[in-house]
């Protein structure tokens, strides 16, 4: 997790122009009804999408997080590397306590606590970071947290997709700016998923709208992406420099 949330500082970079636009934070799980109502709850958010295998809710703050069914789904071991989170969903609360009593009693599990964040993970497993902003409007989304090897090596990647500016890059921990910021921190021994090898799964995967899958695919290859199997007409499955797979959607 963060040990606290970057401002700007003298390391903002201009973006290189962008491939596409953050879409949705899609966690995988074996209920996704379960956890669909879990972060409908937390948030404020209603469902978008639903289907046999899927459920999207939108955030007050107009976040997308999809629910994807994975009935093997293997939690992440939160700290540690051996069964790794990968990435975290950042929320910003006006008081901690009441925001984490809230979450327990919805079906959170308090992993650590101090006096900026505390970190709990959801009934999936997936760890996610109540972060103190007393003049915050209810719970709101920071962002996503990336572990990574080099945070700012893959900061610089995600930069050139979507097309933000770094806007933080210090101390091993890298920012991209926006209306849906990114973050990237560099973790030791990180252990990278190997999608779709359900020994070392993915855990969660961001979508990425763009206008032309091909020019797209073509813009995220220049960049340093890796083609992953799967895919169709709508979209199609890659790989970040780390491993991080993400999808192109259209």
């Amino acid at each position: 997790m963060t040990e606290s949330t970057p401002a700007e500082s003298d390391a903002t970079r201009p973006a290189p122009g962008g491939v596409g636009s953050l879409d949705t934070v899609v966690l995988d799980t074996p209920d996704i009804v379960a956890e669909a109502d879990f972060w409908k709850a937390l948030t404020g958010g209603t469902v978008s999408a639903e289907d046999d295998d899927w459920i999207t809710v939108v955030t007050p703050d107009q976040w997308g997080i999809a629910f994807q069914l994975a009935p093997d789904h293997m939690a992440p071991r939160w700290p540690g590397q051996e069964r790794p989170q990968q990435a975290h969903i950042d929320l910003y609360v006006p008081d901690l306590a009441t925001a984490s009593a809230r979450a327990v009693e919805l079906g959170a599990t308090v992993l650590r606590e101090n006096e900026q964040w505390i970190t709990l993970a959801d009934p999936a497993g997936h760890p996610f970071d109540l972060c103190l902003k007393e003049d915050a409007d209810g719970i709101t989304v920071m962002g996503t947290t990336f572990d990574c090897p080099d945070a700012s090596a893959l900061a610089q990647f995600w930069s050139g997709v979507m097309g933000e500016p770094v806007t933080y890059d210090a101390d091993g921990v890298a920012m991209i700016g926006g209306s849906k910021p990114m973050l990237f921190q560099s973790v030791e021994g990180y252990n990278a998923p190997q999608w779709p090898d359900p020994e070392h799964p993915q855990q969660v995967h961001l979508d990425v709208e763009v206008a032309d899958l091909d020019t797209g695919e073509a813009a995220v290859l220049a960049l340093g992406a890796t083609r992953l199997p799967g895919g169709n007409s709508g979209f199609r499955v890659f790989a970040d420099p780390v491993g991080h797979p993400f999808c192109l959607v259209h």
